[in-house]
């Protein structure tokens, strides 16, 4: 039998007084979420915001030519939709599920109205806000600064702490256009991550070995994007911990 799918899977429902859940528990429908699905795309309306439980969105910025990168990510920690309530409805960014799973969606007009309470739900997002901020300025200054094998180090290290274990499904070819680079840099940065024991890397399939090794050869931004998350949102882990129990 699958899993019973759980909105408390996502860390900022779970930090939820439960007064406040038990009031939007009827209007979070869940959602599949398969790899590749454009959530929303920019420019596009915007009619629902997005609770990730077991994917990975990934924020594009698509050029006019049609090469991409990757601004941000966003998983079980977070939501995906923030123009709902930042009061421009759309954005120029893109968003595509890269690793595939299960989420659950909230009406634009439920939202809403849960914002004009003033309530939890609006300072858990306002201030997720200010962590994906953060988190956008440190990879622009990371794909300027850093070099490649960093940059994958730091992809892989975000992702898995947003995922339950250490294999992520993602072909080189969707990590270079997450990154904005050609695809002969990723084999190149991931054969060497391989060769010294990090990962093990077999069509479309990355797995960690040596997430400690990761954390030692990555650029301090990994680290400056964690650290906000946990200043700023330091309850969300432990809602998360109650549900797990």
């Amino acid at each position: 039998m699958p899993a019973p799918r759980i909105p408390k899977q996502n860390w900022i429902v779970a930090a939820l007084p439960e007064t406040d859940y038990a009031r939007l528990l009827p209007d979070l429908e869940p959602v599949e979420m398969p790899l590749g699905w454009s959530v929303y795309e920019s420019g596009g309306h915007q009619g629902y915001v997005y609770f990730p439980t077991t994917s990975i969105v990934s924020l594009l910025y698509v050029m006019e030519s049609g090469s991409s990168a990757e601004i941000a990510i966003t998983g079980n920690e977070g939501l995906v939709g923030i123009s709902l309530f930042m009061g421009g409805e759309s954005t120029t960014s893109r968003a595509v599920v890269q690793s595939a799973g299960e989420g659950f969606r909230l009406r634009a007009s439920v939202l809403k109205r849960e914002f004009a309470l003033g309530g939890q739900l609006q300072h858990l997002a306002l201030r997720f806000t200010q962590a994906l901020i953060t988190q956008m300025a440190q990879t622009a200054v990371c794909n300027r600064h850093h070099s490649l094998e960093q940059q994958l180090c730091r992809w892989l290290l975000l992702s898995l702490d947003r995922l339950p274990g250490n294999v992520l499904s993602m072909t080189q070819e969707l990590i270079a256009n997450m990154l904005g680079v050609r695809r002969e840099g990723v084999t190149h940065a991931a054969g060497k991550l391989q060769a010294e024991g990090m990962i093990q890397y077999s069509r479309g399939r990355i797995k960690v070995l040596d997430r400690a090794k990761l954390e030692g050869q990555v650029c301090e931004c990994y680290a400056v994007v964690k650290k906000e998350y946990d200043r700023l949102l330091p309850q969300l882990k432990l809602a998360a911990a109650g549900v797990g129990r």
